[in-house]
């Protein structure tokens, strides 16, 4: 079953339910989803590569989002909570991602392997990194090697 189809399953039976959470979630998404398949120079198919794509970046902007209520404390818990509700629910949706011990595993390989121990050449490291086919973090491998290489 495709992303769509799911998530207009959800929809059905979070309306039903009348889950207001649930609801809100899956009516942004398909928001996103439409404001991506009528921007300027989309031409591709709306399957579940987009859908990952943009859920991919709803929940990067949303758990940036959540970082900002959580140090505005009690005045935004409301928010929190349905940040921390719509990040736990779209993570079934996403690539599973490797942890931090096999991606750091990873970047000391691939150290070794370029021969690299400057830190001027984090950038080729990073770029081998994230070529080598695993669904990594960005802004983890970036981390690691910087840490690795001692910047």
């Amino acid at each position: 079953m495709s992303i769509e189809s799911e998530l207009r399953e959800e929809l059905t039976t979070a309306m039903k339910a009348k889950d207001r959470q649930r609801l809100d979630v899956i009516r942004s998404v398909q928001s996103e989803v439409s404001a991506a398949k009528t921007a300027p120079g989309f031409s591709g198919d709306v399957d579940d590569e987009l859908f990952l794509k943009v859920i991919g970046t709803y929940v990067k902007r949303v758990g940036k989002a959540r970082d900002e209520y959580a140090e505005m404390g009690e005045v935004a818990e409301t928010r929190l909570a349905q940040a921390d509700f719509e990040l736990a629910y779209l993570q079934r949706w996403l690539p599973k991602t490797l942890g931090e011990d096999e991606t750091k595993a990873l970047v000391e390989s691939t150290i070794a392997e370029l021969g690299v121990d400057d830190a001027k050449q984090a950038g080729r490291v990073i770029g081998t990194v994230m070529k080598s086919g695993a669904e990594l973090d960005g802004g983890l491998v970036n981390r690691l090697v910087r840490e690795a290489l001692g910047e």
